[in-house]
């Protein structure tokens, strides 16, 4: 299975105790996958998912005691809508009532049946991607704000008719696995973010060092370059002693970091005074 399958099928079996939560994550699924009819005597949720499906039937048997196998009475539809807060031709199209989501388990709640209804999540050894699809802009905005009271910056593209609230930062979707209680699944994201991080780690410092290897091996090679040209046109005779004796030690040592080119001297000389002096070099060395 994919990773957002696995995340889904985690969701799945996440119970909460409350009843209220309970209404919560129920009225999350159903404001994004829900339907009833404008008299409000038919109500159903409109999906292929089986982790959703059973999910949402053991919480109206929990919630309502009703079995969605069979039809649901009017009785028990009209029952349902006001415990939900709402008129028929709300679901799947408004806000959720905010007397729902008053508590925090109740958003996390709402927020986990959203997400299973209608969300999904990249393969993180791939990309980092966290979406829930709305059908309208209200519901996408009321996610947006609930999500937002947790720290996490979503954002909202429309897409094809739909309004999509998604994440793309990794450390906020691992914040929202934390807030949808789907703990296995955030401790493998957070794995492949630290082994994503260490080898980016480790690629910088090798590119740092190659940098740093391509830049001293240039440096070098301009320097014995300015060197033989001075030795060829004027001869290191009518060079002063420390300048001969800097160009010398760098036809020895080509190879040479200036520390060490330094501590070859007699006295020793720190690594500004050679550079000092291999810069007067290349300055008589461009003049001729």
């Amino acid at each position: 299975m994919s990773f957002s399958s696995d995340v889904k099928e985690e969701l799945a079996k996440q119970f909460s105790k409350s009843r209220h939560c309970q209404i919560a994550e129920l009225a999350g699924m159903l404001e994004l996958d829900g339907w009833a009819n404008e008299k409000g005597t038919a109500l159903d949720l409109h999906s292929d998912n089986f982790m959703l499906i059973q999910k949402y039937a053991l919480l109206m048997k929990q919630i309502f005691a009703v079995d969605i196998h069979y039809p649901l009475g009017p009785d028990d539809v009209k029952r349902v809508l006001e415990t939900l807060k709402w008129r028929p031709k709300q679901v799947g199209c408004d806000r959720a009532s905010s007397l729902l989501l008053q508590n925090t388990c109740c958003r996390r709640a709402f927020i986990r049946g959203a997400f299973l209804a209608a969300g999904s999540i990249s393969d993180p050894n791939k990309s980092y991607h966290f979406e829930i699809v709305c059908t309208s802009m209200p519901q996408a905005a009321q996610l947006q704000e609930i999500m937002s009271g947790f720290e996490t910056e979503a954002r909202i593209v429309e897409r094809k008719g739909h309004f999509v609230v998604y994440i793309k930062e990794g450390s906020q979707i691992v914040d929202m696995l934390n807030v949808m209680e789907a703990y296995v699944s955030l401790m493998k994201l957070e794995n492949v973010r630290i082994l994503k991080e260490m080898r980016n780690s480790v690629n910088r410092k090798v590119n740092c060092e190659t940098a740093n290897i391509s830049k001293t091996v240039n440096a070098a090679v301009k320097q014995i370059e300015d060197i033989t040209r001075i030795r060829d046109e004027i001869g290191f005779d009518n060079l002063p002693d420390h300048l001969r004796e800097m160009a010398l030690l760098r036809l020895e040592h080509p190879d040479a970091p200036l520390k060490e080119l330094g501590n070859y001297l007699d006295p020793p000389v720190g690594k500004s005074g050679v550079n000092h002096r291999l810069r007067r070099l290349s300055e008589i060395a461009d003049s001729l």
